[in-house]
């Protein structure tokens, strides 16, 4: 029997090794025929912490890894404009904005 495989979007990425990714799903009514969408949110294992937010990945059925997650991400699509760098990166261009503010005040003093 073939894993189940899905394509949903990462909306958090906070968690060591683990993504959550919602997949939407359109169903059609059973009486009214009218479209709608749904909404799941699964967490899956990201070995490499690669995914990031906004990112299209695809995922798999896993064994159970945790209480909530089995699912694995297989493959990243389409990775997020958004996030550019890393979380270490970003950690950096805090320290120099803070270094930034810190001169420009004693700039102002002086």
């Amino acid at each position: 029997m073939p894993k189940k495989t899905m394509i949903g979007v990462v909306v958090s990425d906070k968690m060591d090794k683990t993504v959550v990714v919602e997949v939407e799903k359109i169903k059609i009514h059973p009486k009214f025929k009218k479209h709608y969408k749904v909404h799941k949110k699964y967490k899956a294992h990201d070995e490499k912490n690669e995914c990031r937010e906004g990112d299209l990945v695809v995922i798999e059925e896993f064994r159970p890894l945790s209480k909530e997650k089995r699912w694995r991400v297989v493959q990243i699509l389409k990775k997020s404009e958004v996030s550019g760098g890393t979380k270490s990166e970003d950690k950096d261009s805090k320290e120099e904005e803070v270094q930034a503010k810190e001169v420009k005040e004693e700039a102002k003093e002086s």
